[in-house]
């Protein structure tokens, strides 16, 4: 298919986090927060909470190259993420050599994600101070390295958590009135609460009043710990040496199809009409049996049924319409997901430059069916996720 003749928006790019990512960091939080540790041989270590972090290792250095993982696909799995490490490209870590990137891509806006932001929160959930000490330095790094879209290019987007709500207001009024468009929650229950609880209303009140849209990126959800250790698993394995059983119902779809199933059953939008959730890096294959779900589920319901939120009253998969964007894998089957959804409700991401990704965001209309009109490929992959910002308001 022929590559877009404007100017795209990726709605999925990441950096990667320097070693100064915590440079805002109180001292005296550090070994209950977020340290990174260089011994004198020039190994780095992170530690989460007192404790070694398991996720994701540190990747100051050396990184797989955009797009490799297609690669060792190809190549049938042979070699291992290790022999496709690269050393770290300026793009990857700073904001004037990505803009040019950017430039020489076609690409007209990102939203920018972590790599190793979205990991950390649940090694600290039990303890909030720790959890909005080393967010709110992480955010001020983003604030200051790549900075929230002021420029209308790079919108980075910070981190937030519900672990304690007063303090999650608290950082949200900070990143709002530092420009914010876009803030990230993990997916997942919290403190053994749904996230739709009207617990958390005085979070979504401040976010629907400023009309600014929740992301629910890919990350580390706790679900390995949750579940997978009844099934006799690890609980807390790296992000690429899961079993196939935790990757398959521990990681990235079953935590961020509960959490939308529970933002419409818990009636948050009935409460926030102007909410708008953007969940991005999980893929959108499963639409096409969760909509269908959740309406059978709705129908087995009663108003007399417990609705943690209050009834719901509209269609359950209308509400998904109204107020979900979805993010497909590049491999997804997109044919059957755009039979589902209406195209203003799939914006694109490339991930790059992570190795799951495409090398060349532009080419992503292939993986598209062949049938897609000019003006759906316009919409996902440009003018959606400017409206999603606000960009053209």
């Amino acid at each position: 298919m022929t590559a877009p003749d404007f100017g795209i928006f990726d709605s999925d790019n990441h950096y990667y986090e320097p070693r100064d990512t915590f440079r805002h960091l109180d001292p005296s939080m550090a070994d209950r927060a977020v340290k990174i540790v260089t011994d004198e041989s020039g190994k780095d270590t992170i530690f989460v909470g007192g404790q070694k972090h398991y996720f994701t290792p540190p990747t100051f250095d050396l990184v797989p190259p955009p797009g490799h993982l297609e690669e060792m696909l190809k190549n049938h799995g042979e070699g291992t993420a290790a022999s496709f490490l690269k050393p770290m490209r300026p793009e990857y870590q700073q904001r004037e050599a990505r803009l040019a990137m950017m430039d020489q891509q076609g690409i007209e806006s990102i939203l920018l994600f972590p790599t190793f932001g979205v990991t950390f929160e649940h090694a600290l959930r039990d303890d909030a101070e720790a959890t909005f000490a080393s967010m709110e330095a992480f955010n001020r790094w983003l604030e200051e390295d790549w900075g929230y879209g002021a420029d209308g290019r790079i919108f980075g987007v910070p981190l937030l958590s519900l672990v304690d709500v007063d303090m999650a207001v608290k950082e949200l009024d900070r990143v709002l009135a530092r420009g914010a468009r876009l803030v990230h929650l993990n997916a997942g229950p919290v403190n053994g609460r749904s996230p739709g609880d009207p617990y958390f209303d005085p979070f979504w009140a401040r976010l629907a009043e400023a009309k600014v849209p929740l992301a629910l990126h890919a990350s580390e959800a706790g679900y390995n710990e949750l579940l997978s250790t009844r099934w006799g698993h690890k609980p807390r394995p790296r992000s690429h040496h899961m079993s196939a059983w935790q990757n398959a119902f521990c990681f990235i779809e079953p935590p961020h199809l509960h959490t939308l199933a529970a933002f419409i059953f818990d009636n948050l939008f009935g409460r926030f009409p102007d909410l708008q959730v953007a969940i991005v890096e999980c893929g959108a294959s499963w639409v096409t049996h969760l909509l269908p779900r959740l309406d059978k589920a709705q129908r087995s319901c009663t108003k007399h049924s417990p609705w943690i939120g209050g009834v719901v009253q509209d269609k359950a998969s209308d509400i998904f319409r109204k107020h979900i964007l979805v993010n497909p894998y590049p491999e997804d089957d997109h044919g059957p997901i755009l039979e589902m959804l209406p195209p203003e409700n799939v914006i694109f991401g490339s991930d790059w430059p992570h190795p799951e990704g495409i090398a060349s965001p532009r080419d992503y209309p292939d993986y598209m069916p062949a049938d897609t009109s000019a003006t759906a490929i316009r919409k996902i992959m440009r003018d959606n996720a400017r409206a999603l910002v606000g960009l053209d308001v």
